[in-house]
C-alpha cells in the first residue's frame, strides 16, 4: 500500500485531540508544587478541626488560594506516627488561620500558577484548530476527485482523454480479420494526412464514421489504430461520460468537447457505446430523459449544425445501431457506416498469428486447424483462447503450446470447465450411448456436418458429456441453412434419446435430452414460420427475435391466429417426430456398431472423429460427404 501523509494526519488528528483533553484534565489545574507534596489518604475538615484541637497537628501547607490543605498530623492509630493528609477547606474559614497560630502550629501558603488559565486557553482554540486543519486537507484530496468540490465550477466541462499525438501502440498492422473495415478507416486517415489528394476532385472529408458490430469484434481497436496512425490530436471519451442527473450538464460537455476540438483541428473524436447518449428521443415508458435529450440534441448541432465543424472527424462505436436515434445516423453526420462483423476463417488465421506473436507456440501447432474449429468467435475470443492455451501450458509445465492445450482451451470456452471422470460404471456407459447416439447419427446422415470427436469427460455446468462436431462455417456465416440440413441436424440432434430409448426402453430414457428438445423445437419453428419449409406454404409468419426497446416494441405481437398457432404447433411437432422416429430407425439398424463404439468410448472417455468414422466405415458405407472430409 502506498504511504499517504493525508491519512497518516487524518487518523493522528482525533487521537491528539482527545489525548491533550485527558491530560489537560489530569494535570493543567495542579498547583505548582503539588506534584511532589501530594498526599495518599484524605481527612474530613471535621475530623481536622478535632486533630487541631488535639494538638496533633505540626504543619499545614495552603494551595489552591486556600481551597486545599496537605496537613501533618500525629496519628494515634499509626502509633503516635506522622501523616500526611490532605484536607479540602471550606470557602469561608477566616478562624482557621488564628486557631492556627494560637496552637502554634506552622503553617505557609503556596501562590496559584496561571498555567491553569494559559491551558484552558490552548484547550479552547486546540480543537478548532485542529478541526480546521483536517477539514483542509479533505478538502485538498477531494478538490482532485472527478466531480469533487474543487471542481464545482469545471462541472460542465469536457471529460474527454486528449492526446496532441495519440501512442495508443497500435497500429493498422496489428488488426487482423477485419480487412473491409479497416479499408475504410485508412482512407480516414489518408483524408487528414494528404486532404487535398481527394479535395482536387471535389471530394469532401467525411464528418463522421461509425462502427457497429458485436461485443469483441475490434471496433474499439480499430479507433486506437487509426488515433496511431494519424498522427493529430485525438480526443477519447465513453458515451456515459456526458449523461449526469443534472439536466444541462451534458450538453455543456458537448460544447466543451467540440469548442476543444476546433481549437485543435485537424483532429479525431471517438466516441465509444454512443448508444448510451444517442438513443431514439421520446422512447421509453412515461416519456424520456430530458437530460439524455439535451445531450443528444447539442451533439446533433455540433456535429452538423449552422456553424459548422470543418476539420473534426468523428468516430463513434456501438452494438446496438437499431436503437440509435435517426437524425445520427443520416448522412452528413454519420457519413459511413462501417460493419465490424465476426471474422471468416482467413480473417480468424489472421488474427490468431497476431495474438501468437508474443507467445511460445510449439511450431507443430496448426493455426489453421484452430481457425477451422472456432467459427463464430470474435477478436477478444480468439485473444482468450490462446492466453487460456498459454495459463494451461504453464500449469501443466511445459515450454510452449502445444495443440493439446489449445484443444483443451476450445472446449473450455465453448462447453466448460473439465471435471473429474465418471467412476458409476451404469451412469457412465448410460451418458456414452446417448453420446454414441449423436455421433453416430453426426456421421451417417449425408447432410450433416461432420464430427470432430465424442467424450463422456463431464464439463461444468452440468454437462456429462458432448459429441462436437466440424461446423459448416460458410453456412453458418451466410445463414442460408438448406432443408436437408436442418432435418439432419434435428435428426442428429434426437440421436441421444433414441439411443436410450433403443437401448435401455422408453421406461428408462432419462431428461437428458431436455436441451436437445429446446434446440429441436427452436430449428424446427424456425422451418415452419420463417423459412417456408412446411406445408403451411411460403409465408412468413415470425421475425428474427431481437431484444426489446422500451417504448417502441414493447410487446412482440403474433402476425397471426390463433387458429394459425395451432397449424404451426402441429407442423413443429409432427417435424419432430419424423426425425425422433428415423433416428431411432438408424440406431436400430446399427445396434451392434453402438455398442462397439459404447465399449470403446467407455474405455478411451474419448474418441476423435477420424478414428470414429474409421469404425464406423468397417460396418457400413459412410456417406460422399463424410468420406470427403480431411482430417485436421
Amino acid at each position: 500500500m502506498k504511504f499517504s501523509w493525508r491519512v497518516l494526519v487524518l487518523w493522528t488528528l482525533p487521537a491528539l485531540v482527545i489525548g491533550f483533553f485527558f491530560w489537560q484534565g489530569a494535570f493543567a489545574g495542579a498547583p505548582a508544587d503539588m506534584g511532589r507534596n501530594t498526599a495518599s489518604t484524605r481527612m474530613t475538615y471535621g475530623r481536622f478541626l478535632e486533630y487541631l484541637d488535639a494538638n496533633r497537628v505540626t504543619n499545614v501547607d495552603f494551595y489552591e488560594g486556600g481551597r486545599t490543605a496537605i496537613v501533618e498530623a500525629v496519628d494515634p492509630d499509626l502509633d503516635n506516627r506522622v501523616q500526611r493528609v490532605r484536607v479540602d477547606l471550606p470557602i469561608n474559614a477566616p478562624e482557621l488561620i488564628t486557631k492556627l497560630k494560637d496552637k502554634g502550629v506552622s503553617f505557609d501558603a503556596h501562590p496559584m500558577r496561571n498555567d491553569g488559565a494559559i491551558w484552558g486557553l490552548i484547550g479552547n482554540l486546540i480543537f478548532p484548530i485542529l478541526l480546521i486543519t483536517g477539514l483542509f486537507f479533505l478538502f485538498r484530496r477531494s478538490s482532485n476527485l472527478p466531480g469533487g468540490p474543487g471542481q464545482a465550477m469545471s462541472f460542465g466541462k469536457s471529460r474527454a482523454r486528449f492526446q496532441m499525438e495519440a501512442k495508443t501502440g497500435v497500429k493498422f498492422d496489428d488488426v487482423a480479420g477485419i480487412e473491409e473495415a479497416k479499408e475504410e478507416l485508412q482512407e480516414v486517415v489518408t483524408f487528414l494526412k494528404q486532404p487535398e489528394k481527394f479535395t482536387a476532385v471535389g471530394a469532401r472529408i467525411p464528418k463522421g464514421v461509425l462502427l457497429v458490430g458485436p461485443p469483441g469484434t475490434g471496433k474499439t481497436l480499430l479507433a486506437k489504430a487509426i488515433a496511431g496512425e494519424a498522427a493529430v490530436p485525438f480526443f477519447s471519451i465513453s458515451g456515459s461520460e456526458f449523461v449526469e442527473m443534472f439536466v444541462g450538464v451534458g450538453a455543456s460537455r458537448v460544447r466543451d468537447l467540440f469548442k476543444k476540438a476546433k481549437d485543435k483541428a485537424p483532429c479525431l473524436i471517438f466516441i465509444d457505446e454512443i448508444d448510451a447518449v444517442g438513443r431514439q428521443r421520446g422512447a421509453g415508458i412515461g416519456g424520456g430523459n430530458d437530460e439524455r435529450e439535451q445531450t443528444l440534441n447539442q451533439l446533433l448541432t455540433e456535429m452538423d449544425g449552422f456553424e459548422g465543424n470543418t476539420g473534426i472527424i468523428i468516430i463513434a462505436a456501438t452494438n446496438r445501431p437499431d436503437v440509435l436515434d435517426a437524425a445520427l445516423l443520416r448522412p452528413g453526420r454519420f457519413d459511413r457506416q462501417v460493419i465490424v462483423d465476426a471474422p471468416d476463417r482467413k480473417g480468424r488465421l489472421e488474427i490468431l498469428k497476431v495474438h501468437a506473436r508474443n507467445k511460445k507456440v510449439d511450431p507443430a501447432v496448426s493455426l489453421e486447424v484452430v481457425a477451422r474449429r472456432t467459427p463464430g468467435f470474435t477478436g477478444a475470443d480468439l485473444a482468450n483462447l490462446l492466453n487460456e492455451a498459454a495459463i494451461l501450458t504453464a500449469r501443466r509445465r511445459k515450454d510452449s503450446i502445444t495443440q493439446i492445450e489449445i484443444d483443451d482451451a476450445i472446449d473450455r470456452l465453448t462447453i466448460g470447465l473439465t471435471l473429474n471422470p465418471l467412476l458409476d460404471s451404469n451412469k457412465k456407459r448410460l451418458i456414452a450411448y446417448h453420446e454414441v447416439g449423436h455421433a453416430l447419427l453426426a456421421t451417417l446422415l449425408p447432410h450433416a456436418d461432420p464430427l470432430n470427436k465424442v467424450t463422456i469427460i463431464p464439463r461444468s455446468g452440468g454437462v456429462g458429456g458432448f459429441s462436437q462436431q466440424i461446423l459448416n462455417e460458410e453456412m453458418i456465416d451466410s445463414g442460408l441453412y438448406t432443408r436437408a440440413w436442418i432435418q439432419d441436424n434435428i435428426t442428429m440432434t434426437l440421436g441421444g434419446k433414441a439411443a436410450e430409448a433403443e437401448v435401455f426402453g422408453e421406461s428408462e430414457v432419462t431428461g437428458g435430452a431436455s436441451n436437445d428438445l429446446k434446440m429441436v423445437t427452436n430449428l424446427a419453428r424456425k422451418m415452419v414460420t420463417m423459412y417456408g419449409m412446411s406445408d403451411l406454404g411460403l409465408v412468413a409468419l415470425e421475425t428474427q427475435n431481437s431484444d426489446v426497446f422500451l417504448g417502441r416494441d414493447w410487446v412482440n405481437r403474433n402476425e397471426y391466429s390463433e387458429e394459425m398457432a395451432t397449424k404451426i404447433d402441429r407442423q413443429v411437432r409432427e417435424m419432430a417426430i419424423s426425425c425422433y422416429q428415423q433416428a431411432r430407425k438408424i440406431i436400430r439398424e446399427n445396434r451392434a456398431l453402438v455398442d462397439r463404439l459404447v465399449d470403446l468410448l467407455v474405455e478411451q472417455e474419448t474418441i476423435e472423429g477420424e478414428q470414429f468414422r474409421k469404425i464406423v466405415a468397417e460396418y457400413t458405407q459412410l456417406p460422399e460427404k463424410q468420406q470427403l472430409v480431411v482430417s485436421g
